[in-house]
């Protein structure tokens, strides 16, 4: 069990650098969401993999560390308020450069380019 979470962690902190390394803004957005679910899960699996274990202490019964669960949460509600911020930096961005590429401007266009196309 613990192998193939940590394949999926893997894959999933994988997939989430590829996008972030992409060149238009709203896979670099996908990209650090990917980033932020596979540190949550990181952070989840650290509090160990049990089965049949209730979080809450009981009588007798093993118990599970709430503490990771309640940081996941916390960067969950964290993770959803800076995505929206990025969005909306993204949105910016695009309507000010007019081109949502993360440079400002499409590759194999000159600097001067692009001024010189809006003036004319």
């Amino acid at each position: 069990m613990e192998f193939l979470v940590a394949s999926g962690l893997g894959l999933v902190t994988a997939c989430g650098i590829y996008l972030l390394l992409r060149g238009r803004t709203f896979p670099v957005v996908l990209g650090l969401s990917l980033l932020s679910y596979a540190v949550n899960v990181f952070i989840f699996v650290m509090g160990r993999l049990w089965t049949d274990a209730h979080p809450i202490l009981g009588s007798g019964e093993t118990a599970v560390d709430p503490l990771p669960q309640a940081l996941v949460l916390t960067a969950i509600v964290i993770g959803f308020a800076t995505t929206g911020f990025i969005v909306e930096l993204a949105l910016r961005s695009a309507h000010e450069n007019g081109s949502d590429h993360v440079d400002g401007r499409e590759p194999g266009v000159p600097l001067g380019a692009a001024a010189r196309q809006e003036e004319g």
